[in-house]
């Protein structure tokens, strides 16, 4: 098994196979770790096909364009812990394509910004001290009596800030994300977002010196960003898988999956001159994990049908308001706690690259979670775009009468649901796809239905190719392991 956390190079003890006529591979999925696995196959002589059902490559990680001016789908830190992953992104573009940025994300509450992650100085301070005794007494409150159900994303949250700092930095702003009472989202997704973060650790934090901060954790100033978006980083890996000899298919959504004798043997898209059916003897999946099951064929038996209908999703549109730079914010995103708006988060996509915007001029992205269909997700573009700057006039952060254009980004399927029974459904469908269809192998967020970063996502493809072109049946790596480690994904120490 490997961590995520590993810096080791994934390939330095794997003895990986040099023929290229054994291994046929159909990728699904031409986001990050779609096309991070066909680049792996390619490097290793191996031809694959990837299928993509959408017209562009990068799935989430792609870079919306609209008159010029270029939206990141969700904010990408071009961070990592893991080695491998780093010298990847910097092995598909040049150290020219990269700008150094600073880390700069708040709260946005009550007519105060907040530090975030939380710095316990800076939100004790905003709070006011009648308010920050409050928070205290609570949160010594939970050491005594914490709270009895910490499987739920409030009971872990609140274990480790308190009841009122739970419900004024996390309660709102987390049941705008996901549309459901925090009571129902189960605590794996806080686990893997705020990781280790406490408020007595967020206090020590504040408290020491920086030059004996030497086990206490901080977090990163800085990260890396392609200077015209994450969407740079998948073109121009598709320009290099392609150039490698493998193909990408754009516009050719999975129908069905052939297997028998426990194997996958095609797959079928839907291509636009009609079906296309690929050979294969190895899949790498990054489609929904649910659509993966039913594409199927023979199908799967109804218990496992129902185990995928029970996966949900949360989708997510942005709205961007062109507006005079001076109108923006220094940060790259704020955090939108008020309950009287629908908006959660706002980018300044400015301040990620000035390449993504223009001369004089920013785009701020107003970021809303939805489900697809639903009165936001149908709703006609002038509509949001409105709405977008009636809700940032009644926080007070922008005047509409300096929006100079407005303009809608949808994604679909932007953040797998962590509901009460997500666990027994991922577990339920893995064991089958494991018994079933032994040489298809799920990897990324949605295709392992994980809330997987940039970064892990990547490794997870890195890992399976490692394990399909492996010599050494013995070792294996489990990539299911990936993105489990206890730090909070931006600490350093």
């Amino acid at each position: 098994m490997t961590d995520s956390s590993d810096p080791t190079p994934v390939s330095a003890n794997k003895s990986l196979s040099s023929d290229s006529t054994d291994v046929l591979p159909v990728v699904i999925g031409a986001g990050p770790a779609g096309l991070t696995a066909a680049y792996q196959f390619g490097k290793a002589g191996v031809s694959s096909t990837v299928l993509e059902s959408d017209d562009v490559v990068g799935g989430i990680s792609r870079t919306a364009m609209r008159d010029g001016w270029r939206f990141d789908i969700g904010g990408h830190r071009f961070f990592t812990k893991v080695r491998a992953v780093s010298d990847l992104w910097h092995e598909i573009l040049e150290p020219d394509d990269f700008l150094l940025r600073p880390r700069m994300s708040r709260i946005f509450y009550q007519g105060q910004f907040y530090d975030y992650p939380l710095r316990a100085m800076n939100a004790l301070r905003n709070l006011g001290p009648i308010e920050a005794v409050r928070c205290v007494l609570s949160y010594l409150w939970v050491r005594i009596r914490p709270p009895k159900d910490q499987t739920t994303f409030e009971g872990w949250v609140a274990s480790r800030f308190g009841w009122r700092l739970y419900r004024t930095f996390f309660k709102t702003y987390t049941e705008k994300v996901w549309g459901i009472p925090g009571t129902e989202l189960q605590a794996d997704w806080a686990a893997q977002r705020i990781k280790n973060l406490s408020l007595i650790r967020a206090v020590a934090n504040s408290l020491m010196p920086k030059r004996k901060r030497t086990d206490v954790t901080s977090l990163i100033e800085e990260f890396e960003y392609p200077r015209y978006g994450p969407g740079m980083m998948w073109e121009r890996c598709t320009d290099l898988v392609r150039a490698q000899g493998s193909e990408v298919l754009l516009s050719h959504p999975v129908q069905r999956i052939g297997h028998a004798g426990g194997r996958a043997f095609e797959v079928e898209a839907m291509g636009p001159d009609g079906p296309v059916v690929f050979p294969t003897t190895d899949i790498v999946s990054s489609m929904p994990l649910p659509h993966l099951i039913r594409a199927m064929d023979p199908p799967a038996p109804p218990e496992v049908h129902r185990a995928a209908d029970g996966l949900g999703y949360r989708d997510f549109l942005t709205v961007a308001l062109v507006v005079p730079r001076e109108d923006g914010f220094p940060n790259n995103w704020i955090y939108v706690h008020a309950p009287d708006v629908k908006v959660g988060r706002v980018q300044n996509f400015g301040q990620w690259s000035p390449h993504l915007v223009k001369d004089g001029r920013t785009c701020l992205g107003l970021e809303y979670f939805v489900t697809e269909g639903d009165k936001l997700w149908v709703a006609d573009d002038l509509d949001l775009v409105e709405l977008a700057k009636a809700e940032m006039a009644h926080l007070g952060l922008l005047d509409p009468a300096r929006v100079e254009a407005g303009y809608v980004v949808r994604m679909p399927k932007a953040y797998p649901m962590y509901d009460a029974h997500y666990q027994d459904n991922v577990d339920a469908l893995r064991t089958w796809l494991n018994s079933h269809v032994a040489n298809v192998y799920p990897v990324g967020r949605n295709g392992m239905h994980r809330y997987n970063n940039q970064d892990h996502s990547m490794f997870t493809a890195m890992l399976t190719v490692e394990n399909v072109l492996s010599n050494d049946s013995d070792v294996r790596h489990d990539v299911w392991q990936v993105n489990v480690e206890e730090d909070y994904h931006e600490e350093i120490r």
